[in-house]
């Protein structure tokens, strides 16, 4: 009963950090689009935990829609292969707010841009309830390197939705990822 207790809170302060979190300020989705790659990640799931050493840092364009809907074309280095993945972001009525579908988890996640400047950097929270409550913060770069003052806010705002120390991590680069002309 005290272990029911205590995870029903856990789980509750966990829901309203990620409820608190605002979308950057006046987010413009056309500054936005474009090529960025992931240099940081913070993840929850326990699941994430054995493939932490394999995570590389993978590279997306994003492109605005008329409608204020967003696609994002993803590559990701895997042991051996490097795979994209598509995903359809639609847009929330909240700039800097979306939702997908996904298809991984046939649920819909909740993703709010939290911090850009659309030139250098941007950190992103993805939201989902899935068998419990999941919580991702990537850090997205328009180059591989970033400042440490920034890998420092990244990891402080990981910190601050609860995530542990050891859930972030900032992965090298991933070799011919995606490969030479698809999207370089």
């Amino acid at each position: 009963m005290r272990t029911t207790v205590l995870a029903v809170v856990m789980v509750m302060c966990v829901m309203m950090v990620a409820a608190d979190v605002k979308p950057q300020r006046d987010f413009n989705l056309q500054r936005f689009a474009g090529k960025w790659y992931r240099v940081g990640l913070a993840y929850d799931s326990p699941s994430f935990a054995p493939y932490r050493d394999m995570v590389k840092a993978s590279m997306g364009i994003i492109k605005a829609l008329p409608n204020g809907n967003a696609n994002l074309t993803m590559w990701e280095a895997r042991p051996g292969d490097c795979r994209s993945h598509s995903y359809h972001y639609e847009a929330t009525g909240v700039p800097g707010q979306f939702t997908y579908f996904s298809q991984r988890h046939g649920i819909v996640k909740d993703v709010t841009v939290v911090d850009t400047n659309y030139n250098e950097y941007a950190v992103v929270l993805k939201h989902k309830v899935f068998n419990r409550e999941y919580t991702q913060v990537s850090l997205y770069g328009r180059s591989l390197k970033m400042k440490t003052d920034i890998i420092q806010r990244f990891k402080g705002f990981a910190l601050s939705q609860g995530l542990s120390r050891e859930s972030i991590l900032i992965p090298p680069p991933a070799e011919n990822c995606p490969p030479s002309g698809s999207g370089r």
